[in-house]
């Protein structure tokens, strides 16, 4: 159990972990899917944990953010930076794409395995049947509005019993800004609960963050052993432009995030090393929340009622590394069906690229991969053999997509929480009251308490004079 707990805060041995997590996976797999397991439970645990307190950290940090000054202005500015950050990771992405050109002048080789991955998918894929009557009519109403019915959802109960994240964060905004217009003495009892859930769900997670290590050195194991080093070696070109991009725009957060903690850069980035490799290696969005929240007010300083707000909401729709990721995808496919980008069409990526990560707000894993459709129809792009493609390597890309959005959603919360300009003010006229309000000060020299002291024993000593003699009378 020590030993788990020094490897769980400590960078060199969670990077050791992985080292050997992917050695393992290559000459001993069964040893590797055993500890894959493992951390599989933990993050099955995480996840328990995550989803109510996703809730009851909505709920907590809308209510606090509600009742700062100005609250309607620094909503605003959150849905502007979350906005503008997505919006920045597409044009990045996009720009890196056209700077590194991905995709461009691959080898015979490698146009043959990516070929082959196609073929395999088209002979493999089953025959589609399609209903003409009533049954497969009701499949088409409901499968229409199924993306209305998980943003509004009108069950809150199944939306939270089967972990639909965007769902649950919309009704638990409605019911958190019904719940603030309420006063204090009629929310006092269901508070006190509230507060009682979300320490129990701090304490899960915390014991159950002693298996890090165990997921670190699983997931590495994994990659290792179900990737082909030839499909690898394919789209070798798209992994090394979304990782460098990856690390770049995550540089330039962590960075942002230390200017406005006023911390050094290697203490914020162990600050949020739980959360990073639990973003990592989760292959979820929602896991990472009690990390974060953690890291960013308890470690890190920032106010607490913001974090609890930004968090979660940023976890279902600050998506900055989805956006990222189908701007370079879109530019890799263009370069490998040989499609020549102009000014227009570089533009047109960018934007819907954006538009996709948001469409794709609520989802996760090959789910998420899906939506490069989206900006891959506008081009006019063969959709279909490009997701093959993608497919074979999400696995790889799952983890960066969400390390970005992960320090995106931290990057706005160091951007908000530190105070709007009239906050600022509000608080030096509040120190300013409090230095006038200053009356008296006391400072005694060291004779001075000696003679305090004498005089507190003289007096005494006549209490006790005087009672001896009352009573002797």
């Amino acid at each position: 159990m020590k030993t788990l707990q020094t490897l769980s805060q400590s960078t060199l041995g969670l990077l050791l972990c992985v080292a050997v997590g992917g050695l393992c996976g290559v000459f001993a797999a069964p040893a590797g899917a055993f500890a894959y397991f493992i951390g599989q439970l933990y993050l099955s645990v995480v996840n328990m944990a995550a989803v109510p307190l996703l809730v009851v950290a909505t709920f907590f940090g809308l209510r606090q953010v509600l009742a700062l000054p100005r609250p309607a202005v620094r909503v605003g500015t959150i849905l502007g930076l979350a906005v503008m950050l997505v919006v920045l990771c597409a044009i990045g992405g996009t720009l890196t794409g056209v700077l590194m050109m991905p995709g461009q002048h691959l080898s015979d080789a490698a146009h043959a395995q990516l070929g082959g991955l196609v073929l395999k998918s088209a002979s493999d894929a089953e025959e589609v049947r399609i209903t003409l009557f009533d049954h497969g009519a009701h499949a088409a109403s409901s499968v229409s509005a199924y993306g209305v019915q998980d943003l509004f959802p009108d069950n809150f109960y199944r939306v939270l019993a089967e972990g639909r994240s965007l769902g649950i964060l919309t009704g638990t905004l409605l019911f958190g800004m019904a719940f603030a217009t309420l006063s204090r003495e009629r929310t006092n009892m269901l508070n006190s609960v509230f507060e009682g859930i979300y320490r129990s769900l701090e304490i899960v997670i915390a014991r159950a963050n002693l298996l890090i290590p165990v997921l670190a050195f699983g997931m590495a194991a994994h990659l290792t052993s179900h990737t082909e080093r030839a499909t690898l070696s394919a789209m070798g070109g798209f992994l090394l432009c979304f990782l460098l991009a990856t690390v770049l725009f995550g540089g330039i957060a962590l960075a942002m995030i230390a200017a406005r903690s006023s911390q050094p850069f290697g203490r914020v980035l162990a600050g949020l090393k739980a959360p990073l490799l639990v973003g990592l290696t989760s292959g979820s969005a929602t896991a990472p929340i009690p990390h974060t929240i953690e890291a960013m007010s308890t470690v890190l300083g920032f106010s607490r009622g913001v974090v609890e707000l930004v968090v979660p909401f940023g976890s279902v729709f600050l998506r900055a590394g989805s956006a990222l990721y189908f701007a370079l995808a879109t530019v890799f496919v263009a370069n490998l069906y040989e499609r020549p980008l102009g000014a227009g069409e570089i533009a047109m990526i960018g934007a819907a690229a954006a538009v996709a990560a948001f469409a794709s707000a609520g989802q996760s894993g090959l789910a998420t991969a899906g939506y490069t459709g989206i900006v891959l129809s506008l081009l006019h792009l063969p959709v279909e053999a490009a997701g093959v493609l993608f497919v074979t390597i999400d696995l790889i890309c799952e983890g960066p997509r969400n390390v970005l959005s992960l320090l995106s959603v931290c990057a706005v919360i160091a951007l908000v929480s530190a105070g709007l300009p009239s906050e600022r003010t509000h608080m030096a006229e509040a120190r300013g009251d409090a230095e006038l309000g200053e009356v008296l000060r006391f400072a005694f020299t060291r004779a001075q308490l000696v003679l305090a002291a004498g005089c507190m024993v003289v007096a005494a000593s006549l209490i006790v004079l005087m009672g001896i003699g009352v009573g002797a009378r």
